[in-house]
């Protein structure tokens, strides 16, 4: 499988909620890019999209789109495509650097709030720059948590990012919510808060299962 798609993405649904939807646009690729529309009072947010064939009549159930939503300065994605599409601008952290100069469209800077979305600045450094939003029922974290194979150790259903095993994102550990989708695999729909908790504490624990793990599919795949 490559790690990344291209060309016409497959539009596949792998998240649904009341005002949401979750889709991968290339369900081969290792690294499984999941992107989210979620509904507020304002319309639809469109965060860290892929885009799909098919995207526009699936976005077009819900609300009308409010903004598109770069949450991890990575995930540019398709961004500045489906906002001029939608004719709506790019959302970007205020304090996100490096990346509002890559997108072709209209750019809207956002600290604290966007629209009904409280917003944590997760992670900020110059190798990493993650925001995380929580609508009080929903917990959006791009990078930082993933259910994707290679976010997971052997028997892990939701895991921290490989790179931050050493130091969990442990602010995340205060947060309650319905549901919590990610930027790489389904999301999490029963237990959250105790599964999240459960991800950051035995995150550094895990790490070496993790990463033998990575290494033994990295090879076998070649």
């Amino acid at each position: 499988m490559p790690m990344k798609g291209t060309g016409a993405g497959e539009l596949t649904v792998v998240d649904r909620f009341d005002g949401g939807v979750g889709w991968i646009a290339y369900p081969e690729e290792t690294m499984r890019r999941t992107a989210h529309a979620i509904e507020s009072d304002d319309g639809l947010w469109i965060l860290d999209p892929v885009d799909a064939e098919g995207l526009d009549e699936r976005l077009g159930e819900y609300a009308d789109p409010a903004g598109v939503v770069v949450l991890l300065d990575r995930h540019k994605r398709d961004a500045a495509a489906i906002a001029t599409r939608h004719d709506v601008p790019v959302y970007v952290p205020e304090w996100m650097s490096g990346v509002a100069g890559d997108l072709a469209a209209p750019i809207e800077r956002f600290d604290d709030r966007l629209a009904g979305f409280e917003v944590i600045r997760l992670l900020d450094n110059p190798f990493w720059q993650e925001a995380v939003l929580f609508d009080g029922e929903t917990l959006v974290v791009p990078e930082a948590l993933g259910t994707a194979p290679h976010f997971r150790a052997p028997d892990e259903t939701l895991g921290v990012h490989p790179m931050l095993r050493p130091f969990p994102p442990k602010q995340l550990r205060v947060y309650d919510p319905d549901r919590l989708v990610v930027g790489h695999g389904e999301g999490c729909f029963e237990s959250v808060g105790t599964a999240v908790r459960g991800a950051i504490d035995r995150a550094r624990r895990t790490a070496i299962p993790m990463y033998l793990k990575n290494a033994k599919e990295l090879l076998g795949s070649r």
